[in-house]
């Protein structure tokens, strides 16, 4: 049997109990790797945009690297990959979004100075890592051209997303059995996710077709996949992403998806029948989409569309980087070992 991998892996986006986050994908990385064998140790901290805060993480990460013998460290997204520098072992960074992309402010929805800061660092981060990791095709272009980066989509728990009958799933939410529910995965306060035109969506789209909105925020993760169930077609409105986990969920749960073009988004959802990705992101092409798919009033087969993002093969994609790392450092090992021959 080979050794077992011993990982630190450092995040500021741990999801916490009482606490709605959109980083469940994370957890369920560390977990997949754990049932594979990998001995995941997680350290995750608050940052909250705050320097003091990542100060105070960044020494109690070095305490845990000088105390702890690990063959290596991932970081999720840039920023955290700050706190194993300068490196100690090797270090992996999977870059999922924002970190790249820059953030976006909830009060004017423009690019944030901090999330400016954020870019350098992961930019910089990248540039002293061992192996890069990004989520879309699309990151590639925002990383330094000196960095080479695998594109590993995050995975889907198939387990927990999975088909359920639609009676079903609206009788366990209360929700109305005989109406056209349209979808939104989402905080609707969060400028980027662009509420307000799903929301303007749908009211145009009720001139023609009654429908209502529902909006699934602050409910536990586990019930999501209900919501996918119960609703008749997944709304995506958002203005920056880097490869959205809720798209890809709905398709395995074949809710047909409606979105603006965005991310990876175009990739997943292309050439699925059922689904439509808009021309732009005016709210008339939206309630137009939507329109198109509830006449439908068929579900997808977007499934069997998103097999190979499986959580098991995703898992095995992020081993197979690990052990490449540790296959390179122990070459270099015995090349320094290597004695020269005298002629």
């Amino acid at each position: 049997m080979p050794p077992t991998i011993r990982v630190l892996m450092i995040t500021s986006e741990w999801p916490t109990a009482g606490q709605p986050r959109t980083t469940h994908f994370i957890k369920r990385q560390a977990d997949f790797l754990r049932a594979a064998g990998v001995d995941v140790d997680v350290f995750h901290f608050k940052g909250r945009k705050n320097p003091f805060n990542y100060l105070r993480a960044w020494i109690e990460t070095q305490r845990k690297l000088a105390r702890q013998d690990y063959d290596l460290v991932h970081a999720q997204f840039g920023q955290s990959g700050l706190l194993a520098l300068p490196k100690r072992f090797p270090l992996v960074v999977t870059f999922r979004g924002n970190d790249l992309l820059g953030i976006v402010g909830d009060r004017n929805g423009r690019y944030t100075y901090l999330g400016r800061i954020a870019q350098k660092a992961s930019r910089l981060v990248a540039s002293s890592a061992d192996r890069v990791i990004v989520v879309s095709e699309e990151m590639k272009s925002y990383l330094p051209s000196s960095v080479s980066a695998q594109v590993i989509p995050s995975g889907i728990d198939f387990d927990l997303f999975r088909c359920l009958p639609q009676d079903e799933a609206r009788r366990t939410l209360g929700l109305p059995l005989d109406e056209r529910l349209v979808l939104f995965v989402g905080r609707p306060s969060e400028t980027r996710k662009r509420f307000d035109i799903s929301e303007r969506a749908v009211e145009i789209l009720n001139q023609s077709l009654p429908s209502k909105l529902i909006v699934a925020w602050g409910v536990d993760h586990t019930d999501i996949p209900i919501y996918m169930n119960a609703c008749d077609v997944l709304v995506f409105t958002s203005m920056l992403e880097g490869s959205p986990n809720v798209v890809k969920e709905a398709l395995a749960c074949n809710l047909p998806v409606v979105s603006v073009p965005v991310g990876d988004v175009a990739l997943r959802i292309g050439g699925i029948e059922g689904c439509e990705l808009c021309a732009d992101d005016c709210p008339e092409t939206v309630a137009a989409a939507l329109e198109l798919v509830l006449r439908r009033g068929q579900r997808i087969a977007g499934r069997d569309k998103v097999t190979n993002l499986d959580e098991k093969i995703i898992t095995r994609q992020v081993i197979g980087v690990y052990q490449s790392i540790l296959a390179t450092r122990q070459r270099l090992n015995l090349s320094e070992l290597a004695v020269p021959t005298n002629t």
